[in-house]
């Protein structure tokens, strides 16, 4: 069953693009990715989903329903962070924190004290007393604490240290395993491969491939290191040439001998061929695209 589906969907703001022909998928039970460059479209996205914004054409469905014509039925049962977490001053954390839980019409006072305790989270200081990191953590808090069937992420773990953020993706797994449904925003690459299922790449508000994590993982792709040379002869295919003292590294995709055969022309010391890490495979589609 489809949680999210998107088709077709295009959002102008004026003669500005925000997205265009956009169609997507994300499964009940799925922990999935939504990658982009800033200005991609990734916002856009996110914010039509909540209703905040109706599209210019097309559609957006939640849970098989509308998101603009039933924009309060469907956020009662959605819990969603921000890329920038921002709340009243001079209000303390618990106030906060029930008052976002009196929106859903819910007593989530037990399970608010869970999660602040699992984030280390003091609940009586007040909003300004908190730095950015603890500012996040008051929205995982609300986010999380109505247990919704649905997670909407925008870079949910920005701010936080590293033991937070495991702690953040334990609970996020937690309810995953209840039958929740995950859409994670998010430019750290490394977390999209290590929790995603699935995942789509967008950019220039168009979309460029959806699939499983794993699949976007096999390319052709390869990263080359050559030692003992400062330049390289005009190769076609190559894609993120980087330049240090005495070597080129540089990913490449083609035909192996076709490169092999160029590179016997020239001198250097010595090669390794690997396969590329997840930040250069999706840089690789950054660049396809692009070209």
């Amino acid at each position: 069953m489809a949680v999210i589906e998107i088709n077709n969907l295009t959002k102008y703001y004026g003669k500005s693009r925000g997205i265009i022909d956009l169609n997507l998928k994300v499964e009940q039970g799925d922990i999935f990715g939504f990658i982009g460059p800033n200005g991609a479209g990734k916002s856009t996205t996110i914010r039509t989903l909540l209703g905040l914004i109706s599209p210019t054409s097309g559609s957006a469905t939640i849970f098989g329903k509308d998101c603009t014509k039933f924009k309060t039925e469907i956020l009662a049962n959605v819990g969603f962070i921000p890329s920038e977490t921002m709340f009243y001053n001079g209000m303390r954390v618990s106030e906060i924190i029930s008052f976002s839980a009196k929106l859903h019409k819910k007593d989530c006072k037990n399970e608010a004290k869970i999660l602040c305790e699992r984030l280390q989270l003091d609940d009586k200081k007040k909003i300004e007393e908190l730095s950015l990191g603890n500012r996040k953590k008051v929205g995982i808090v609300c986010a999380m604490q109505h247990n919704p069937n649905l997670y909407i992420f925008d870079e949910p773990t920005s701010g936080l240290d590293p033991l937070m953020q495991k702690e953040f993706f334990s609970m996020v797994k937690e309810k995953q395993k209840t039958g929740s449904t995950v859409f994670l925003s998010s430019h750290t690459l490394s977390e999209i491969q290590r929790y995603c299922k699935n995942a789509a790449i967008i950019r220039d508000g168009k979309l460029i491939v959806s699939d499983s994590v794993d699949s976007l993982s096999k390319t052709s792709a390869r990263r080359i290191n050559l030692h003992g040379i400062t330049s390289l002869p005009k190769i076609e295919g190559l894609i993120d040439v980087k330049t240090q003292e005495n070597s080129v590294s540089f990913l490449y995709q083609g035909e192996m001998q076709k490169l092999i055969k160029t590179l016997s022309t020239i001198q250097f010391s010595d090669i390794t061929i690997s396969e590329p890490d997840i930040e250069e495979i999706f840089l690789h589609f950054y660049e396809k695209v692009g070209k």
